[in-house]
């Protein structure tokens, strides 16, 4: 096992669970219906959960943990398609938006399980794997609520 690559990937992954904060954190304060930001909330609140155990494994291991964020690229439109919808009210954006954010993340968690699996040890194997389950619950929730407003608009045609 190597600590500078486990290192290196827990320190990516303390960025985007950083960008997913600050992301939700704003979506929170631009929602205006209670619902969106209770969400918003429970969202921020994984990825603050996730932060602290991947902090403290990089210290553990011996590292610098990363404390900024990257809202760069894709990940930034996200939270930029997300405000603007917001101001505009529309849910299923608002969702589809966010469900966005959420691939993103997703996708940066299972390449890290599967490409950097070998410099892990079980035990960070598994926290890696709680956390990746934890956000795809909530993105699931999201899928959720799209589709509630999709079966709700069928339901009035």
């Amino acid at each position: 096992m190597d600590n500078a690559k486990t290192i290196e990937a827990f320190n990516t992954l303390i960025v985007i669970n950083n960008d997913r904060i600050e992301g939700y954190k704003t979506a929170e304060a631009e929602a205006k219906e209670t619902d969106l930001k209770m969400l918003f909330s429970d969202l921020m609140e994984t990825s603050v959960d996730n932060r602290k155990e991947l902090v403290a494994e990089v210290n553990r291991l011996g590292g610098t943990p990363d404390e900024g964020t990257r809202v760069t690229g894709k990940f930034f439109r996200v939270w930029m398609d997300v405000k603007s919808a917001l101001s505009g009210n529309n849910r299923k954006i608002i969702l589809d938006s966010c469900e966005y954010g959420e691939d993103v993340i997703l996708k940066v968690y299972k390449k890290i399980l599967i490409e950097d699996h070998q410099d892990t040890s079980s035990t960070e194997q598994d926290l890696l794997n709680k956390h990746y389950a934890l956000l795809k619950s909530d993105h699931d929730r999201i899928k959720d609520l799209q589709n509630a407003i999709i079966n709700e608009k069928n339901l009035t045609e």
